[in-house]
């Protein structure tokens, strides 16, 4: 008999993932599974990440020709499933749409909440589409019998097998793009120039590092109070979609005046930039300069590299658009203030004032709350792995096919319908 003629086998459609085997070590294992597992090629990287049976090639057009062309391929192949890293790129948000019409489940792949060697794996979206609940009480309940996660560090990948993949995959779509001529990027600037940025910072990252180092170990020696602001990536969609900013200037911009008018006169505030950077922006320059603006060029220092932890684990608080680095503090019981919208963002956990009065009263996670959302969170939308090295992608892809095929994804009681939380409105005034 065909497995396709037996009741329990699944059809997923797999779409664009990262720039990592992961992808077709999923499929493999849900195949083993009994299921079929499919692929929509929209570039030349898709196609080599996926070499396996089941990819089809879309050379079309995006907008109506694409929704058209998904939403036909889904009744045509009966699929129950799609699984894609990246709700908001364009394609995607078109497919996910045509998957809802349908009734099929829509999973979603990304880097983990948790760091350095965990994965997310959430039904519907993350963020501010995340269906994670944001009563206290129901995840103080939901984790009562939860035991506490094995934070020990099992997988570790490198920059280089990084640099890698993604060099293998965007370099074909940059020199045959003739292949699929009416594919368009979700990114903002061509990977010719971010390689040329990264190249770039690269050559001075050791001397840098070694300055950021030499200056934590001089402020925390010092006593100085101070804050942390992690810059994130300008590309990121924790910023593009689910914050209130069109532009991360805009952030700087609002939470150095913030700084400026209601901090305390001897804090400081360091600002430190993303590790994966491209160095396309000068935000150095533009935070120095802004600083000059307000007058508290002393107090806000720029820091690139150094250990991050180091600095959450001292300062008085960490303020932040939407990024992981909250987690990373709120582990470590430390006040965090969350400007966009972020799984983290809850009662009890992170501070709930208005930012103009962090700087003065910073609020720390609660506890059962803080020990409550990190069980939860483990359990039901993380597993262990990582993108870009063999062992870590063999167990993450292991522990997501899993969750796929018994319909564990959020599970137990961490799916709440509709989603929570609401996405924020984009202010209107510019960055200066």
């Amino acid at each position: 008999m065909a497995l396709q003629n037996r009741p329990e086998q699944r059809v997923f459609l797999f779409l664009q993932g990262p720039s990592s085997p992961i992808f077709a070590k999923i499929a493999d294992r849900l195949e083993t599974q009994g299921h079929r597992c499919l692929r929509i090629n929209l570039n030349p990287g898709d196609q080599i990440f996926w070499r396996r049976q089941g990819g089809y090639n879309y050379r079309g057009r995006g907008g109506k020709d694409w929704r058209d062309h998904v939403a036909s391929f889904m009744g045509r192949q009966a699929v129950t499933d799609l699984v894609l890293l990246g709700e908001e790129r364009p394609y995607h948000q078109v497919a996910i749409e045509a998957a809802r019409d349908r009734d099929v489940e829509v999973s979603i792949v990304e880097m983990g909440y948790l760091r350095p060697d965990w994965l997310t794996l959430e039904r519907n979206g993350m963020s501010s589409n995340s269906h994670f609940p944001v009563d206290p009480r129901q995840i103080v309940d939901a984790a009562r019998t939860l035991s506490e996660p094995d934070w020990t560090r099992r997988y570790t990948q490198s920059f280089v097998a990084e640099a890698g993949y993604d060099l293998l995959y965007n370099l074909p779509n940059v020199f045959l793009w003739f292949l699929f001529p009416h594919y368009r990027r979700h990114a903002l600037f061509h990977p010719l120039a971010e390689y040329a940025g990264w190249v770039m910072r690269l050559s001075g990252g050791k001397k840098r590092n070694m300055a950021a180092t030499a200056f934590i170990r001089s402020l925390l020696v010092s006593g100085t109070q101070f804050f942390v602001f992690p810059l994130q990536l300008q590309t990121d969609f924790q910023l593009r979609a689910h914050s209130p900013y069109n532009d991360q200037r805009e952030a700087i911009s609002q939470i150095l005046t913030s700084f400026a008018n209601h901090a305390p006169r001897t804090a400081h505030l360091i600002v430190k930039i993303h590790p994966l950077d491209n160095g396309l922006i000068n935000w150095r320059t533009y935070i120095e300069d802004f600083a000059s603006s307000l007058d508290i060029h002393q107090r806000v220092q720029f820091l690139d590299g150094g250990d991050l932890n180091a600095l959450l684990d001292k300062a008085g608080g960490t303020v932040t658009v939407n990024s992981t680095v909250g987690l990373q503090a709120l582990q470590l019981g430390k006040p965090v203030k969350v400007l966009g919208a972020a799984v983290f963002d809850i009662v009890g956990l992170s501070d709930q004032a208005e930012l103009d009065q962090f700087w003065s009263n910073p609020t720390p996670p609660k506890e059962p709350m803080r020990t409550a959302f990190f069980r939860l969170l483990a359990a039901t939308i993380q597993v262990r792995g990582n993108f870009y090295s063999a062992a870590g992608t063999d167990a993450g892809a292991e522990a997501i096919a899993q969750r796929l095929h018994n319909r564990t994804v959020n599970q137990p009681d961490a799916f709440v319908d509709p989603p929570p939380r609401k996405r924020p409105q984009k202010i209107t005034r510019l960055h200066r």
